[in-house]
């Protein structure tokens, strides 16, 4: 399984990589967002939304864990930092097999509940300004998906 790295000079640089992956997005697709505060989680899930013709304003999720924003495909963003027991199940099997996107920030925090297939991206510091981003496809779909979105 190849694993792909990019540097990040920019926030708007991280927006754009995403509104290129949210253009090659379908259904039940499943991102799961990791890395330091302010390593450009959210950020990144805005480019994604703007991709998706999402006009609303994203935030994050802290406080309610989910929110859901209406675009070419739904988007569901969660941040389940403040989860506390992994073991219960909230329903987020609905979300993964819904007609949307979902987005997961801190999903490791959850990892018995996700899916067999996803799309990791670790987003980490790198100097002052830039952020190095990891994508780690978990499955075929994510593969080809990192290939087209990376190679072009």
């Amino acid at each position: 399984m190849a694993i792909y790295e990019l540097v990040m000079h920019s926030a708007e640089e991280t927006m754009e990589f995403a509104v290129r992956l949210s253009e090659q997005l379908q259904p039940k697709d499943v991102i799961a967002l990791e890395g330091d505060l302010g390593a450009g989680k959210t950020t990144f899930t805005k480019g994604l939304a703007k991709g998706l013709g999402i006009t609303r304003a994203v935030s994050s999720p802290t406080f309610m864990i989910v929110k859901e924003y209406k675009g070419r495909l739904p988007l569901y963003h969660m941040d389940v930092y403040r989860l506390e027991d992994t073991f219960e199940d909230l329903g987020f099997d609905e979300y993964f097999e819904g007609d949307g996107v979902t987005v997961i920030e801190w999903a490791h925090l959850i990892k018995p509940q996700l899916p067999d297939e996803l799309l990791y991206i670790h987003l980490y510091h790198h100097g002052d300004q830039e952020r190095k981003m990891v994508l780690e496809p978990i499955g075929k779909r994510y593969e080809q998906l990192c290939k087209e979105i990376i190679e072009g």
